[in-house]
């Protein structure tokens, strides 16, 4: 009688030591995972992989708040996320140059379905041509073979699947078309076919920031794995390479990177933008530290107090595998390919429930999409 008395209180204690974590996934579903409070990101991005079956976990984080920052998985979630739900969305951190190189067909179907969402929220313009490939492969990949008994002889089966943000009957037409094209391939085909066309896209893997230039004109700063890109006017006018950036430093709501001189320079030169506000400048500084450190180096950087790159406005280092480290360790995996459940409907689920990531990009929707129109 004393334990049964007893036991509620326990159970009381052991539940306000814990919280609730909503977490949105690639596909549309959404999970729940209990974890205690006082966990370090790690811990629920570690159950959320688990969840998944997921190996090659490296491209991958978890996003909070409207406007996309990235949880830091060596910090308290509780000090990152200091109000509202714990709600996140699982996501492609670091999108891979090639990725039809990676190990496992589950991780291939995983970046398939974060370029879906980037395709149908404006973040991947495409041209009207490319947009119907890209969608013959989805539904090869979804649906399986074309079949007129099924299939019937017009686009009326793809109808309800979306494959472009304003999407019309030519382009149902056009994938429909397309799609009596793919006859006998497999699922895991069409996905590599897919990644082949989609990784070639000038805006693949970039991750956007809204920000102005010394003149006070508004820009846009893409990170991606090769560098930093600048946008204006819905063109790039400059690209600075990793290799060419020496330093890259935050003071305020200024974002600054020191060049690397010229065959025909003799000094460095240092370029300076400005954000809205000093966590977004923060904010983009920490996403070039990472893709750098990803991308660039064979380890990760050891903190030191004489660190080369980077330096100024913090101490944050990226901690996690590189790319190097990355495709070493999956070079090693020896398993089987693991199940997963394909969910059409809700891999291609967009109008119903507007993603954290798409709010996020309603800027560069309007912005690029004009863009990729003028290179149709």
């Amino acid at each position: 009688m004393t334990e049964d008395k007893k036991s509620p209180k326990k159970a009381a204690t052991r539940s306000s030591k814990n919280s609730t974590c909503t977490v949105v996934l690639l596909d549309g579903e959404n999970i729940e995972i209990d974890i205690p409070k006082a966990a370090v990101g790690q811990v629920l991005f570690d159950r959320v992989c688990d969840h998944l079956d997921l190996l090659e976990r490296d491209y991958f984080g978890l996003t909070y708040q409207d406007d996309k920052f990235w949880l830091n998985v060596e910090k308290k979630i509780s000090k990152q996320k200091k109000s509202g739900a714990w709600v996140f969305e699982f996501a492609v951190k670091f999108y891979p140059p090639d990725p039809t190189q990676l190990q496992e067909h589950l991780t291939r179907f995983l970046v398939c379905l974060q370029i879906r969402r980037d395709i149908l929220s404006g973040r991947l313009p495409c041209s009207f041509i490319t947009h119907a490939m890209l969608g013959s492969y989805s539904v090869q990949a979804d649906k399986g073979d074309y079949d007129p008994n099924e299939h019937g002889d017009g686009y009326d089966y793809i109808k309800d699947m979306p494959f472009a943000p304003n999407q019309t009957p030519e382009m149902l037409e056009k994938i429909a078309e397309l799609h009596r094209q793919h006859k006998g391939q497999t699922p895991e085909e069409a996905d590599l076919h897919f990644l082949e066309n989609a990784k070639k896209l000038a805006m693949y893997g970039v991750d956007l920031h809204k920000a102005k230039d010394s003149e006070g004109v508004d820009i846009m700063l893409g990170v991606c794995a090769s560098g930093l890109l600048v946008y204006r006017d819905k063109l790039r006018i400059n690209r600075f390479v990793w290799p060419k950036i020496l330093k890259i430093s935050y003071k305020r709501n200024n974002f600054y990177i020191k060049i690397r001189p010229s065959d025909f320079e003799r000094f460095e030169s240092t370029i300076g933008f400005k954000l809205e506000t000093h966590r977004l400048a923060k904010r983009l500084w920490k996403t070039c530290v990472e893709h750098h450190a990803f991308f660039r180096l064979r380890e990760p950087e050891q903190p030191k107090n004489n660190a080369v790159f980077p330096r100024l406005g913090s101490k944050f280092r990226y901690s996690g595998r590189t790319f190097y480290q990355t495709k070493h360790n999956t070079a090693l995996l020896d398993r089987n390919e693991p199940y997963f459940e394909r969910v059409p409907q809700r891999a291609t689920y967009h109008e119903k429930s507007r993603s954290m990531d798409e709010r996020k990009f309603e800027f560069e929707k309007d912005y690029y999409i004009d863009m990729a129109k003028a290179k149709a």
